[in-house]
């Protein structure tokens, strides 16, 4: 069930920019073990495809997301929410945001890899509504764990499928 935009107004995502850079890497690494660091950020961002976003609250950053455009599905890069601001609303707000970009003509889904022993991850992104599609085996680089690839895909609402009368018409 999606949030009442007033259960996450005083969240603000925006594009995130160099300056944020110190802010996010914080994030980063403090929750993950295999972090990013800015290169891997700066490398990806430069990339036509590859958008980043800050959610910012009270002037602060408090989590970001960096994800690749392609014809019809976004794909989610890094994730991730500060550890003081988690169970708060803005991760739900940043996806959230990503569903908002989603339609029935072109990007029907947005699709993740979450490590198999991330399951605060996974038990995230299943209540936002990702499902798992299949288990990718010695995903990562850094170690042999695996990774479960996840996604969640846009459904038509009843107003959206209803033919309008001019297509009745149209025949």
């Amino acid at each position: 069930m999606p949030l009442e935009a007033t259960e996450y107004a005083d969240i603000h995502m925006r594009w995130m920019i160099r300056r944020d850079m110190p802010e996010v890497l914080k994030i980063e690494t403090a929750n993950f073990e295999f972090a990013w660091c800015e290169d891997d950020f700066i490398r990806c961002l430069r990339q036509r495809n590859c958008i980043g976003m800050v959610a910012e609250r009270d002037d602060g950053i408090v989590g970001f997301m960096v994800y690749e455009l392609h014809k019809s599905r976004l794909h989610v890069l890094n994730f991730s929410v500060c550890p003081a601001q988690k169970r708060s609303k803005v991760g739900t707000a940043m996806v959230e945001k990503l569903k908002s970009k989603l339609s029935r003509q072109r990007r029907n889904r947005v699709v993740l890899e979450v490590r198999e022993t991330n399951l605060d991850a996974q038990l995230f992104f299943r209540k936002q509504g990702f499902l798992a599609l299949s288990v990718l085996r010695d995903f990562y680089e850094d170690t042999v764990e695996d990774a479960y690839l996840m996604q969640f895909r846009h459904v038509a609402e009843a107003v959206e499928l209803a033919p309008n009368r001019i297509s009745r018409l149209a025949g």
